[in-house]
């Protein structure tokens, strides 16, 4: 199959966070048998101040993550390494200006990466909050000026979303995925005070209905692009509902927060057995490379 340029084996694609933010572990999972993996979001300018936390609930998680905290020039390299040892990486990008988020996107080209998510709906930030079709549309358009890779823009879903999803399909995005984290609070016990400080990022399995609701009525209004499903994705049985929603491939990414290795070969093996693509061959790819770290 095919999702943004690259050939996958399986539907499974193992989605940005704290678990991508390491080569050996992106490499280990695409081992374990993931279908391509994202990256931790680059960033040329990632906060220093934010206090980054993780909330387990028993429905998913609660984070005030933002992005990677490597700086580019250690990314270039990473990314350069895949491309060489022709491993599916996707490069999740996200800067401070459309032209900055431009920019990177060129850098990371010219490494030999093949295919980009855009991060720019992360509501632990500012600006994620306020997302509109014209900020959506004014970073993929800039982004699409500068380089010919296929890239996926990472919405939120959502007010709004019909008219997000096609400011970015307009700006000639090649896909979108859906969904970021939705806006959620944890209420102190002890203070009565939102955990965090406030609003945060909240994914897992509490998410999954609303996430494919609004798969589904993209389906129904007769949006055409790609979607990569994310959302609550903890079994073999949840990436089939994705799909059978109208996505093309699913994001898994919350449910690795439990015995991360173990719970992605059993998605991926769960998936085949209900259907989905049997995955060979690329899991023997990167075992061979991961001995070389």
């Amino acid at each position: 199959m095919d999702v943004l340029g690259l050939t996958l084996e399986n539907p499974v694609i193992v989605g940005s966070g704290l678990l991508t933010d390491q080569e050996r572990n992106i490499r280990k999972l695409l081992a374990s048998g993931a279908g391509a993996a994202v990256t931790k979001t680059i960033h040329p300018n990632p906060p220093k101040d934010l206090n980054e936390r993780i909330i387990r609930l028993e429905t998913g998680l609660i984070n005030s993550t933002t992005y990677s905290k490597r700086p580019v020039a250690f990314w270039l390299g990473v990314l350069q390494a895949f491309a060489t040892d022709e491993l599916p990486v996707i490069a999740s990008l996200h800067a401070d200006s459309p032209a900055q988020l431009a920019d990177l996107a060129e850098q990371v080209e010219r490494t030999g990466c093949r295919a980009l998510e855009l991060g720019i709906s992360c509501l632990n930030e500012g600006d994620g909050l306020q997302d509109t079709p014209e900020r959506v549309h004014a970073y993929a358009a800039a982004v699409r000026s500068r380089t010919s890779l296929p890239f996926s823009v990472k919405l939120a879903a959502g007010e709004g979303l019909e008219d997000r999803a096609t400011a970015a399909a307009d700006a000639g995005a090649d896909a979108i995925t859906l969904s970021d984290t939705l806006p959620a609070v944890v209420v102190s016990p002890a203070s009565g005070e939102p955990e965090l400080g406030g609003m945060f990022g909240y994914s897992g399995p509490g998410i999954k209905p609303l996430v494919l609701a609004a798969v589904w009525r993209l389906r129904q209004l007769g949006f055409a692009l790609p979607i990569l499903g994310s959302g609550g994705v903890a079994s073999g049985r949840d990436v089939v509902d994705y799909l059978s929603m109208g996505a093309v491939a699913v994001q898994v990414y919350t449910a690795l927060h439990t015995d991360m290795y173990d719970t992605l070969e059993r998605i991926v093996r769960d998936t085949a057995e209900l259907g989905g693509h049997r995955p060979v061959g690329t899991g023997q790819r990167a075992s061979q490379h991961l001995e070389a770290l």
